[in-house]
């Protein structure tokens, strides 16, 4: 899966980490930048992906589509697209840019709409990466797991970076009878949750 990752996704990928890096150091305002994972996050996470068991696998909170980048090599690897959704209309339409400069359009379903308000009608799912705001962590988490295929997995983002935003919510997962959860010290500390 790593060793032949095709050229234009290799380009889309560095594209988007040479603007996240210069929107850091320039000090572009937080609600602009692209705030993508780590390369060491989305390396883990089309890992977790690969090896999902059957069903669907969603993305929560695409932006310019880096994390997507990564999880549809997983896609590639089992012959399968996955859903991702952006509420932003602007981070849709450059996630939409990502996917047909990397050459992926086949592989991806793009939603632009409020997740919470479709994640009901997705079951059967194998993989979800949470990675929207942290306010709504909680509400995206409590839709998918009672549609998770046994062996299934939830992974939310930045739960370490933001552990006193989201304690509620890390504390209700980690004693949730339904999953085995756990947190890795993984790009800015990732919550993974797998369905029992």
């Amino acid at each position: 899966m790593f060793h032949d990752i095709p050229q234009p996704i290799l380009e889309r990928m560095a594209y988007l980490e040479a603007i996240d890096a210069r929107d850091r150091q320039d000090g572009t305002p937080r609600l602009e930048r692209l705030r993508q994972i780590p390369p060491e996050t989305g390396r883990f996470l089309a890992l977790v992906a690969a090896g999902a068991p059957a069903g669907k696998l969603l993305e929560i909170g695409t932006s310019a589509g880096y994390s997507t980048l990564w999880i549809s090599l997983a896609c590639r690897m089992r012959g399968q697209k996955m859903t991702t959704f952006e509420i932003l209309p602007e981070k849709a339409r450059l996630a939409q840019e990502t996917f047909t400069a990397a050459g992926i359009g086949n592989l991806v379903e793009s939603v632009q709409d409020d997740a919470r308000s479709l994640l009901v009608n997705y079951r059967q799912v194998a993989f979800c990466f949470i990675d929207a705001e942290q306010d709504i962590h909680q509400s995206c988490y409590e839709l998918v797991v009672p549609n998770l295929v046994p062996g299934g997995w939830v992974v939310a983002d930045n739960v370490i970076s933001h552990q006193t935003m989201l304690q509620s919510f890390l504390n209700d997962a980690q004693t949730d009878p339904r999953v085995d959860a756990l947190i890795v010290p993984i790009g800015k500390g990732l919550l993974l949750c797998r369905r029992v």
